[in-house]
């Protein structure tokens, strides 16, 4: 790599301050790639700073994840889980529980509380690696040069250079582009937001929106999504079913077809700024069909989960000469590199890579590795398990049934499945039970090697995670059923499926131990 042109800097009080290398961003991938450059002995500044919402919603470092993403969105869903065993307990014996209505201040301070406690450990892990963290924000002056701005009231202004550059500022929600959009909220404003939601209509069919519907049903809010075309696009139909199955029995009502035109404040017609915390008029939502008809329903909430998308006009990439995509994402090739030579991207703001945060976290670690550790390992974006928590949640590792006909055709193909009670489910009888369900599918020849491994059911994360290693080394079905399971548990129903959807036969599961 060759060093940055030198600058004459004896005399000039103003001359930027020199470091190895800069990441701009403070989410998972940046922090990642701070940390392992950093272990490295390579001198690096991290900048970062949140635009806030609309609303006025901001937060501290750490990212989507930690901030507004995952961290919270598990707590809640937990929330939820144990409002459910509440409800359980009296049938196992226990006396004197009762559950007497949710407090939302309660639970949004506690998520608050935790997401501070992370913004203050990654604080406390930069400042013992020796990485330089302005909070400020960022622009190319060059490409090697970068203009921070603090985020305090005194603006303070400092150059920074570094011969190498990374780019991770992921990506913030959309709004559509309709009347009254602004009188909604996105995930970013959801978790920290201290009065109760009441009536909610849930805008997407991603992850996120169900995921927030959910948590919202759960806790006993009148709840709708509404659902332009199908639900969970790219992952498995068969289990997508079961989820929204499990959701309407979450007292969450699908508006199928449906696609907001227009926002109104009831009572108002003129445009007003709005204080989303402080404004307490119902929102009126007018809704248009395929068939062109229009119907209305009044709220509280309107959450927008409609996608994301990347927010980069104050970064100045133009002024470093960094090429976009269509979608407006940074373009990189495999080792993470841009068109501009020493300046790198990361995570979900790169063009074609999963919108998930552990492969930025460890795309980060092997960029950091590969820029001063003499490491040449790239990136494997193959085979990456994730999870939706929803009530009944839904793991996933490898191709779906629809993506491995397309790619190997049906007739190539075995499909194991079967439906499960998990243990939980038994005494209580809970209604979720008939929802819960496991697939993998696999090539029809010997050896079957599996393609996919799908789970619908209790914990589904932790079961999928010691699958996801396993499909990783690459496995057959042999190897699955020749496994001896852990009895009684959800994950062993991978392990005990015979039943094909060729055979015909059903798929229930009968028996317990044996």
């Amino acid at each position: 790599m060759p060093a940055i042109p030198p600058k004459d800097t004896a005399n000039d009080s103003s001359a930027p301050i020199e470091y190895d290398l800069i990441v701009i961003g403070g989410g998972s991938g940046g922090l990642a790639t701070s940390k392992s450059a950093a272990s490295f002995g390579a001198k690096v500044a991290l900048v970062d700073c949140v635009e806030p919402t609309p609303h006025g919603t901001s937060w501290g470092i750490g990212g989507t994840c930690a901030n507004v993403g995952c961290i919270p969105k598990k707590l809640m869903h937990h929330a939820c889980v144990v409002g459910k065993e509440v409800d359980h307990a009296k049938t196992y014996g226990w006396k004197n529980v009762e559950k007497k209505g949710h407090d939302w201040a309660t639970l949004t301070q506690v998520v608050d509380d935790r997401i501070k406690s992370n913004n203050w450990i990654y604080r406390v892990q930069l400042n013992e690696k020796g990485i330089k963290y302005y909070k400020a924000w960022a622009s190319f002056v060059d490409k090697h040069t970068v203009k921070t701005v603090s985020a305090d009231k005194n603006k303070t202004e400092v150059l920074i250079r570094a011969p190498k550059i990374v780019v991770a500022t992921g990506l913030r929600p959309k709004y559509p582009d309709i009347p009254g959009a602004e009188h909604g909220i996105t995930s970013d404003d959801f978790f920290t937001w201290k009065n109760p939601p009441g009536k909610t209509l849930v805008a997407g069919a991603s992850y996120v929106a169900l995921e927030l519907a959910g948590v919202l049903g759960d806790l006993g809010f009148e709840t709708e999504v509404m659902i332009r075309s199908r639900p969970l696009k790219g992952f498995d139909n068969d289990c997508v079913e079961k989820v929204m199955e499990a959701l309407a029995k979450h007292s969450v009502k699908i508006r199928y077809g449906d696609e907001a035109k227009r926002v109104d404040l009831q009572g108002e017609k003129k445009k007003v700024k709005l204080n989303f915390e402080k404004r307490r008029k119902k929102i009126q939502v007018t809704f248009i069909n395929k068939s062109g008809d229009e119907t209305s329903d009044v709220y509280d909430t309107i959450i927008w989960a409609i996608g994301r998308e990347p927010k980069l006009e104050s970064v100045h990439l133009d002024k470093a000469g960094i090429k976009l995509a269509k979608s407006g994402k940074i373009i990189a090739d495999e080792s993470d590199r841009t068109n501009v030579d020493g300046i790198y991207a990361l995570g979900d703001i790169v063009e074609g890579r999963p919108e998930l945060t552990p492969p930025a976290i460890r795309a980060g670690q092997l960029l950091g590795a590969r820029l001063f550790g003499c490491s040449f390992q790239l990136m494997d974006y193959t085979g990456v398990a994730t999870t939706v928590f929803t009530p009944i949640e839904l793991s996933t590792v490898g191709l779906t049934e629809e993506q491995a006909n397309e790619e190997y055709g049906a007739d190539n193909l075995e499909i194991y499945h079967g439906y499960f009670t998990p243990f939980e489910f038994i005494i209580p009888q809970d209604n979720d039970k008939e929802q819960c369900y496991t697939k993998v599918i696999c090539k029809r020849n010997d050896p079957r090697t599996v393609l996919g491994i799908h789970f619908v059911g209790v914990n589904a994360a932790e079961v999928m995670q010691g699958f996801a290693v396993a499909f990783k080394k690459g496995i057959t079905m042999e190897d699955i059923q020749s496994t001896v399971a852990i009895h009684p548990c959800s994950a062993e129903e991978i392990c005990k499926l015979s039943i094909t959807k060729r055979s015909g036969n059903d798929p229930k599961v009968q028996g317990c131990c044996g």
